[in-house]
């Protein structure tokens, strides 16, 4: 989707620089795509704490899921 938006210098400037992308759509699609992994992982962080939610894994399982994530 094709969108205007207008962003501070500066902050294009930290995105590209943070992103390592020498364009600005590729790199505000990394950043958008970065920031709602991090909300998400925040909310079920949230739900654990909470006790709304059983996460029952062994450190086995969980070490051999981060190894086949990208």
């Amino acid at each position: 989707m094709r969108i205007t938006v207008d962003v501070d210098e500066k902050k294009v400037g930290s995105i590209l620089e943070l992103t390592r992308q020498k364009k600005m759509s590729p790199a505000v699609a990394m950043a958008l795509d970065e920031f709602i992994e991090f909300r998400q992982r925040q909310a079920f962080l949230a739900k654990v704490m909470a006790g709304k939610t059983r996460y029952e894994a062994s450190n086995e399982e969980i070490e051999a899921l981060a190894h086949t994530q990208p």
